[in-house]
């Protein structure tokens, strides 16, 4: 185990530092040695599942392997932990830091202390580096921790090294919006006092499950920074918006303008302290009163769907949708501000509930189950706790993983989680605002809350739910973010102008008789990619759509999508619908249809999956819509469009994975580091999708792919299990799906390159002859087939197969399950080859190179073309090109005109009329019958003619 130390009461570079080095020691895990400053302990309530974080008392000293030590370079401040660097069995003790001139009683075997501004930065350039690509909760907490060291490149340590890194980290998806929320600018001492004074005059109410806070201050003369102002207020009230006023002055000077203000974006560039066209006869009336003041209001917000500068744009001011301001004159000041607080309720929406965020059905186990049993439910699912509930399934408690790794720390895995779990519980309904839920997850640091209706557990909303619609939220309103596209940033789609009418009403018809049943109705995968790559200016009328049932807030059972496919076929009678699997998806086709054309839709029950062992089928269930769509296979195919529930014509778009983002990058991303071991058929769609879109496979999801093929853990698997079907049945289909494709050169050279052959068998590899021979064989394909009456597709992996050793061919084959003609074909191939090759060269008349090859079926002789030599590849060109078409001047018919009564002799004699034609003996019709005179005379009208014997037919010329 590789742990890293952050040190006691850690500050966001130790932790920033540290979330770095476990992206570059895989498999390290990072540990708090003690407490962490407020700000930090706040940000772990919502992210902490997003690193890799254990608590100090789950290590098991015997088993840490080597240490590394962030931001500090002293023993003692690292608590308990600092004990450990006195273990034998340590391989390696590692020093990170930024402070320089320290004396470090560490004993570290590698140190890095460079002076740059924070030690982060120290980490990140390691990063670029090595081209790891982060998540954007891994680059936030990292940029946090450049930020706060450096008070965000302000102070004098500061270097560009530090600029530099944090670029990086921006360009990595920093999430903006975050780092605000936690980084502290400070505040001038005049700015102390007036903080004092509006925290004692501050009025807030609650509206819409938002705070909202507004102040009225009077200051003699103009205050500078009151923006920075407005900032500490809504950081120390935690209001989610607040209306900042400041009336000072009279007609004594112009007592300056807030010019200055908008640490989010400079505001005052965009009207505040300046007044538009419209405004200005009004600010001529004002400033003839002799008693008017000025007044300055700012304002912030963090409420989605509320827009500042449209409140305050009226009066002349602007700024952006969170962060505006306004300087004007007015008669009665104090009358401006409740005016506007009035307009900027009128602007909050209603909030999510938790009936839109929860999940459902909630994987929930008995409180007699075993701590042991829990921990492979955790492992199978992927989930981060467990409802646990009674016989009446009533909730009685949860299990978090940590409990569980705790419990399995002290040996107790075969104890019942009753006795681990926690059963003081914080419940919420489906009622419960998003605002509330964050509250509460905040508050009492709870990683989710279980929703009960009536009594009963319908969802659980976890910090992953609440994270990613915040984050929604904020794109969706147009913030900083770092998925700016040319896509639908806002995260709302909408289908209606990119689909065919034809296709959109149907999906408007199948979300209405999902919404009825209490569904929700999702398109999933890749349609919702090709949507998102396809040109907006023309309709798709997509051939191949997936749509997913999930359960919303009335269970869905794995008979859902047969429901729902039932119900649509109501209203398309003209469709045929199946119904296949055990897990009762279902599948409405037309065919040639006048409006819908050749389409194909699938309906089935969101679903998580299992893979018992690796290649293996998985094992499914019914599931959420997050879990359905981490079960696929890479981010651009894990999208859903919501169908149910919308407002208006746009759909709400899923994009858990960041898809979008990897769309804009044109790369293939994996969606976790085992996907390619659990389905090695995914390494072929990988390189299938790459080719087909012109995208690149993300280095990462390379040396995923590296792995799982150098591991050897397909082979262990064959060896350990009767079937790998992954390197069978479906193998073979993808096989098919690329060697059929126009680009299959394109995408085989791509499966070469990576070694994925050794898929079919561990010893096959795309070597330079390999791949002459499987261009080769298309050459010769599409010469001698040019009607296709072969499977082209099956011939080159025909080819493939070829390559290997005679005694692997048909296991291979047979493993693969093609055909019982290919099996066989691959079989008896050495045998045929060894025959044609040694025969063929003594072949010294073209009937005796017919007899010799007519016997063998166009497929073989193309397989024993491109594996043997030149001379052998021209006559069975020649033969295929001039001889093989060769027939003689006469038939059976013919024959029987002739007067030789019908029966087995006709072949003897029709295949010597064929050799002498092939010979140059004859020429037409004539020769032909006076060689029928000669060699097979009439012995009596209307009976068989005398036959000459084999030995006198070979002696024919």
């Amino acid at each position: 185990m590789d742990l890293i130390l952050c040190h006691t009461i850690s500050d966001f570079d130790a932790l920033g530092a540290a979330v770095g080095l476990t992206r570059l020691k895989t498999g390290a895990k990072l540990v708090l040695t003690g407490g962490a400053h407020p700000a930090v302990r706040d940000f772990l309530a919502l992210h902490r599942d997003e690193y890799a974080l254990i608590e100090r008392r789950s290590v098991k000293v015997e088993q840490i392997h080597s240490l590394v030590v962030v931001d500090t370079q002293k023993r003692d401040r690292l608590g308990k932990a600092a004990q450990w660097f006195d273990l034998p069995h340590l391989s390696a003790i590692e020093l990170y830091d930024h402070h320089g001139n320290t004396h470090s009683d560490i004993p570290a075997t590698f140190r890095q202390v460079e002076p740059v501004g924070a030690t982060t930065t120290l980490i990140v350039e390691q990063l670029q580096q090595t081209s790891i690509q982060l998540t954007t909760a891994e680059a936030t907490v990292m940029a946090l921790g450049i930020h706060v060291d450096t008070g965000s490149l302000t102070f004098d340590q500061t270097t560009p090294r530090d600029a530099m890194a944090l670029a990086w980290l921006m360009t990595q998806g920093a999430n903006i919006r975050q780092i605000a929320d936690y980084v502290d600018p400070g505040l001038s001492p005049q700015l102390q006092q007036l903080l004092t004074t509006a925290l004692d005059q501050l009025q807030s109410e609650n509206h819409q499950g938002n705070t909202l806070s507004w102040v009225f201050l009077k200051t003699p003369d103009y205050v500078p920074g009151l923006s920075s102002l407005a900032s500490r207020l809504v950081d120390l009230t935690e209001s989610d918006a607040l209306l900042l006023a400041a009336e000072y002055g009279g007609d004594e000077g112009d007592g300056g303008d807030e010019g200055d203000e908008g640490d989010e974006g400079n505001e005052g560039d965009r009207g505040v302290g300046s007044h538009s066209e419209s405004n200005n006869q009004q600010s001529t009336i004002n400033n003839q009163q002799s008693k008017s003041s000025r007044l300055t209001i700012i304002g912030r917000s963090r409420i989605p769907g509320t827009n500042l500068n449209a409140l305050l744009q009226p009066l002349g001011g602007g700024g952006h949708s969170q962060a505006a301001a306004v300087t004007l004159r007015h008669e009665n000041p104090p009358e401006v501000l409740p005016q506007l607080v009035d307009q900027f309720k009128a602007q909050i929406p209603q909030p999510l509930s938790a009936l839109e965020l929860m999940s459902s059905p909630v994987r929930t186990i008995r409180p007699d189950t075993t701590v042991g049993e829990a921990q492979r439910i955790l492992l199978r699912y992927g989930h981060s706790g467990l409802s646990v509930v009674d016989e009446n399934d009533q909730l009685i408690g949860i299990i978090s993983r940590r409990d569980i790794d705790l419990a399995l720390h002290h040996g107790l895995g075969h104890a019942p989680v009753k006795g681990y779990m926690t059963r003081n519980l914080k419940t919420i309904t489906p009622q419960t605002s998003l605002p509330e839920i964050e509250s509460l997850m905040v508050t009492y640091d709870i990683g989710r809350l279980p929703v009960l209706a009536d009594g009963q557990l319908v969802g659980i909303v976890t910090r992953t739910d609440v994270l990613r619609q915040l984050r929604q939220d904020q794109e969706r309103w147009g913030e900083t973010c770092p998925i700016q596209m040319t896509y639908p940033s806002s995260r709302l789609l909408n289908m209606r102008e990119r689909l065919a009418p034809a296709l959109w009403q149907l999906l408007t018809q199948a979300a209405q008789e999902a919404q009825e049943r209490g569904w929700h109705l999702y398109l999933v995968g890749g349609a919702v990619r090709d949507v998102l790559l396809a040109d907006e200016s023309q309709p798709l009328l997509l051939e191949d759509v997936d749509l997913v049932v999930d359960g919303f807030h009335r269970a869905a059972d794995v008979g859902a999508g047969v429901t729902l496919a039932k119900a649509l076929r109501e209203r398309y009678p003209n469709a045929r619908l199946e119904v296949h699997g055990a897990f009762q998806t279902a599948a409405l086709l037309w065919h040639n249809d006048p409006v819908l054309d050749s389409l194909w839709i699938d309906i089935a029950t969101a679903r998580t999956e299992f893979y018992p062992y690796p290649a293996a089928n998985p094992e499914v269930e019914a599931s959420s819509i997050r879990q359905d769509l981490y079960r696929r296979d890479f981010t651009i195919n894990a999208m859903a469009a919501r169908l149910t529930g919308r407002r208006g014509e746009a759909l709400p778009l899923l994009d858990f994975f960041g898809g979008m983002l990897d769309l804009r990058s044109r790369q293939i991303r994996v969606l976790h580091a085992n996907s390619f071991i659990e389905d090695p058929t995914r390494i072929y769609r990988a390189v299938r999708f790459a080719v087909r879109l012109g995208f690149e496979l993300e280095s990462q999801t390379q040396d995923y792919i590296q792995y799982a093929l150098e591991s050897g853990v397909y082979e262990r698997s064959l060896g350990a299990n009767t079937r790998a079907p992954a390197l069978e049945t479906r193998l073979k289909a993808e096989l098919k799906y690329i060697l059929e494709a126009p680009y299959w050169q394109r995408a085989f050279q791509l499966i070469g390159s990576l070694g994925a052959l050794r898929c079919l068998h561990p010893s096959l590899k795309l070597d330079p002859s390999l791949w002459w021979r499987v261009r080769l064989i298309d050459r010769w394909l599409r010469r001698f087939d040019p009607d296709q009456t072969l499977k082209h597709w099956q011939m080159r992996l025909e080819v493939l197969i070829a390559h290997l050793e005679p005694q692997e061919r048909g296991k291979v084959a047979e493993n693969l399950q093609l055909p019982i003609d290919s099996i066989e074909r691959l079989q008896h191939l050495g045998q045929a080859q060894t025959e044609v090759v040694e025969s063929l060269p003594h072949c010294q008349r073209p009937s005796e190179v017919v007899w010799l090859l007519r016997q063998y079926k166009l497929p073989t002789l193309v397989l024993i073309a491109v594996h043997s030599s030149r001379a052998i590849r021209r006559k069975l060109w020649h033969y295929f090109t001039n001889l093989a078409t060769v027939q003689a001047p006469l038939n059976g018919n013919d024959l029987k005109r002739l007067g030789y009564k019908p029966g087995p002799h006709y072949k003897e004699m029709l295949d010597a009329l064929l050799a002498a034609t092939l010979d140059g003996v004859i020429q037409d019709e004539a020769d032909a019958k006076a060689f029928l005179e000669q060699h097979y005379p009439l012995v009596q009208e209307g009976r068989s003619p005398k036959a000459p014997g084999q030995k006198a037919i070979r002696n024919i010329r």
